[in-house]
């Protein structure tokens, strides 16, 4: 399992500097891979800030660990990303995901048949980025079109599926899945059989599973857990979430994330390689200047 860094947590300081300092310095310790979300209204544009750091590096695969779907045609975001791509002299993955109703509700997008959109955004995007050419016609999205130039470097297509059936639709169209919030008994039972089976059937390679869970390396764990519980409490209510919290046995946000003493940690990253992860992006979910130091420290020894 390869181990990477997720950098959402700054995110909601919309600050590019420091985004580009910090997946320089996960590059200097040498992580595999640098992932970003994007927020749907949070004005802050993931693959933008991506191609901006990638030309401070030189191997570090970066990634969207997601860019929402319903706002953006997928015309559109295979232009953007096959562009960003283009003027990185690093890998870039693409990570895309449905996002959340009561999130669309703020910008008026419904959240109509998710999984009918899923598919269709995908039998538009997956050629483009593929063969720069498509031609389909859905009920919502279709598209007709042939880029300038064929896409010269390949943009692999990760996609946020936790149930069936966008487990499925990510096995047979993309490359595989990214996870949050998703403990290593969820994955070995649910993520990985579901989504290997729809690869196979299609013909496809094995899918990368991508998983992001907070990390601390602490010795105030209550500390730890209630300040996730407290900031990160809307994920625990999302239902697409909430299933997962179900389905692993656990309340909430807090149960999941890996936090305690170096040995805790380093078994907690373990068991989700175990179950069938193949890329871990730690979100470093600190309280101290102390804590952020061990904890970096422990996954560096990781690597």
């Amino acid at each position: 399992m390869k181990i990477g860094l997720n950098g959402t947590g700054l995110v909601q300081h919309a600050n590019v500097a420091k985004i580009v300092a910090h997946a320089q310095q996960a590059e200097a310790d040498g992580f595999a891979s640098y992932w970003l979300a994007e927020h749907p209204v949070g004005g802050f544009d993931a693959l933008t800030v991506l191609a901006l750091a990638g030309q401070q590096l030189q191997r570090l695969e970066l990634g969207t660990a997601v860019v929402p779907t319903f706002p953006r045609h997928p015309m559109v975001l295979a232009g953007q990303a096959q562009t960003t791509a283009d003027a990185l002299g690093v890998p870039l993955t693409l990570g895309i995901g449905l996002s959340h109703e009561v999130m669309l509700a703020q910008l008026g997008i419904g959240f109509e048949k998710p999984i009918r959109h899923l598919r269709e955004y995908l039998q538009v995007l997956m050629p483009l980025l593929r063969e720069g050419a498509v031609e389909t016609t859905g009920v919502t999205l279709s598209a007709t079109a042939r880029w300038f130039a064929r896409p010269q470097r390949q943009v692999p297509v990760l996609v946020a599926a936790l149930g069936p059936q966008a487990l499925g639709v990510a096995g047979r169209l993309a490359d595989g899945t990214t996870l949050a919030w998703v403990g290593p008994k969820t994955v070995r039972e649910h993520i990985v059989p579901t989504i290997s089976t729809a690869a196979a059937v299609a013909g496809r390679p094995a899918p990368r599973v991508v998983a992001t869970l907070p990390v601390c390396v602490t010795d105030n764990s209550t500390a730890v857990r209630d300040a996730i519980g407290t900031g990160l409490s809307l994920y625990g209510s999302l239902p697409s979430y909430r299933a997962m919290f179900e389905r692993e046995g656990v309340a909430g946000p807090a149960d999941v994330a890996i936090v305690g003493s170096p040995n805790a940690v380093a078994d907690g990253i373990a068991a989700l390689g175990e179950a069938g992860v193949t890329d871990f992006a730690a979100s470093e979910f600190c309280l101290t200047p102390g804590e952020r130091e061990a904890t970096r420290e422990l996954l560096k020894s990781l690597l």
